[in-house]
């Protein structure tokens, strides 16, 4: 799919393709959960299940079946996944093995103060470009900050699948600065 989901991300879909549509069947009648892996077939050509593609599990919140097939659902990510190879089957979409994509530690007390001024930057962001005051969006303790920022930020989805890879929440927190910063000078 052309699009990018964030561990806590809320995620509206709108499932008609047939391969989308058994995939949520399997699913719902299962775990309830599915692998999301960015590609845009129109800059990468056909999808190739290679091993070391980044994804996120998303986690059917929601599942409203349309009579004529389709559905909406609606998915929050939950953890990043590494691939680790593909699976032949009969299926008509991909199926593979994956294995966790962690970050790497880091100290503590450093990256909290990190956390705070990322925090503050984004709140100055928001009242930059807001025409009138808003409190700023919640902040789930249990997720990295640097997702909760990217998944309020519109920008392009290869940025965002970079972005999901980065092994530290300092390297997110780093690339999603410099763009805030970018957006005070407009």
């Amino acid at each position: 799919m052309p699009l990018v989901l964030f561990p806590g991300a809320p995620l509206p879909l709108h499932i008609f393709e047939p391969r989308y549509r058994q995939m949520v069947a399997h699913c719902v009648e299962g775990n309830r959960r599915f692998g999301l892996v960015y590609h845009d077939p129109d800059r990468d050509g056909p999808f190739d299940l290679a091993a070391g593609k980044i994804g996120c599990v998303a986690e059917i919140m929601q599942f409203d079946p349309i009579p004529d097939g389709r559905s909406t659902v609606l998915v929050r990510g939950k953890e990043r996944f590494e691939l680790a190879d593909g699976i032949e089957s009969d299926a008509l979409y991909y199926e593979g093995l994956a294995g966790e994509y962690e970050d790497r530690e880091e100290d503590s007390e450093r990256l909290d103060e990190r956390c705070r001024q990322s925090a503050a930057l984004f709140h100055r962001v928001l009242e930059h470009i807001s025409s009138e005051p808003q409190p700023p969006p919640p902040v789930d303790a249990d997720e990295p900050l640097s997702f909760q920022i990217a998944q309020w930020i519109r920008i392009d989805p290869s940025w965002q699948q970079r972005l999901l890879e980065l092994r530290t929440e300092t390297e997110r927190l780093d690339v999603i600065d410099e763009l805030l910063h970018l957006t005070l000078e407009l």
